[in-house]
């Protein structure tokens, strides 16, 4: 009888280690269903996951932070208003590869990297190519615009959210962790490329990544 009770000491750990590797495998397995079963994505997105990896040795020197998209994202349509209070949507400028960026004038880097995005719309904008600076100010809304007035910035479009729910949008997605927050868009509204953070928008590398993006020959523009 001595004999008999270490040995079914022994076993209990033995048993519980069993039961805990089999919870394990149990999870992994179901962990690697929930894997295999997570969407693709929409497929009307592809077109700009290839563009991504096509621009993607263009994202060098002063657009070295932006991030290429590796699965296909549309983007939600994103509403706010144009200078006159007119409503907007992400989905007016369909047709279009557009630069989405967030800025407000609480924002230090936001207010350094204005001239830059003014003078990217100065020289692309047109059929192919827009800016879209949407300020999410959420007091007075007369202090963004005065800020574009006494720098000078007249190229760029003025468009605002004082609520900031374009922040809140992106943020549910994950493409929005701060400000500034900049995302590349094909014409259909998906996703080529997002960036946290400024960027010398009007630098050489900016312009030859987003004449490649829009599939412009630098010789033209």
């Amino acid at each position: 009888m001595l004999d008999q009770k270490p040995s079914a000491t022994r076993r209990i750990p033995i048993v519980i280690a069993t039961v805990a590797i089999g919870g394990l495998a149990g999870f992994a397995a179901l962990y690697g269903l929930g894997l295999s079963r997570a969407p693709a994505g929409d497929p009307a997105c592809r077109p700009a996951v290839a563009t991504a990896s096509r621009i993607a040795p263009l994202a060098h020197g002063e657009v070295a932070a932006l991030t290429m998209a590796s699965a296909p994202l549309k983007l939600p349509d994103l509403t706010f208003e144009d200078a006159d209070g007119k409503p907007k949507k992400l989905s007016d400028f369909r047709g279009k590869t557009l630069l989405v960026n967030l800025w407000a004038t609480w924002c230090v880097p936001c207010r350094k990297e204005m001239p830059a995005l003014d003078e990217l719309q100065g020289k692309l904008s047109g059929p192919n190519f827009e800016v879209v600076a949407i300020n999410i100010d959420t007091r007075d809304p007369e202090k963004p615009k005065n800020f574009l007035k006494d720098a000078n910035l007249t190229k760029l479009g003025y468009f605002t959210d004082q609520k900031a729910k374009v922040f809140q949008d992106l943020k549910a997605i994950g493409r929005a962790l701060g400000m500034p927050t900049s995302v590349l868009v094909d014409p259909q509204g998906c996703e080529i490329a997002t960036i946290a953070g400024p960027a010398e928008w009007a630098s050489e590398d900016a312009l030859k990544l987003l004449r490649a993006a829009t599939g412009q020959a630098a010789a033209s523009l």
